[in-house]
């Protein structure tokens, strides 16, 4: 069973005349990380998206806000959101997350 891990997450909030724009640092507890490769599809500007290999996905509690582009340090690795995913509970009794896909 993993145990539970923390990570830093700068939220994205798009582009400035300087480049990338990036909230303040935040600590998020109680994630689930799993150093495991993946193929994701990543959205674009058209409606194909692109396709691209996520080396890590952390579980994160309900509340966090890291929307795709922001930067995650995990394990004294800095990173991207590739894809941020929902994962709802429907009335079932399985945890709410947000699962994060990262470069």
């Amino acid at each position: 069973m993993p145990q539970p891990a923390s990570i830093l997450v700068e939220a994205y909030e798009g582009s400035g005349a300087y480049g990338d724009v990036y909230g303040p640092a935040t600590t998020v507890d109680g994630c689930v990380v799993e150093d495991t490769r993946r193929l994701v599809r990543v959205q674009t500007q058209d409606a194909a998206g692109a396709e691209q290999v996520s080396q890590t996905t952390v579980a994160a509690p309900p509340g966090t806000v890291a929307p795709p582009g922001s930067r995650v340090t995990v394990r004294g690795r800095t990173t991207r959101v590739l894809v941020a995913s929902w994962l709802d509970a429907h009335g079932h009794d399985l945890p709410e997350h947000w699962e994060l896909a990262l470069e």
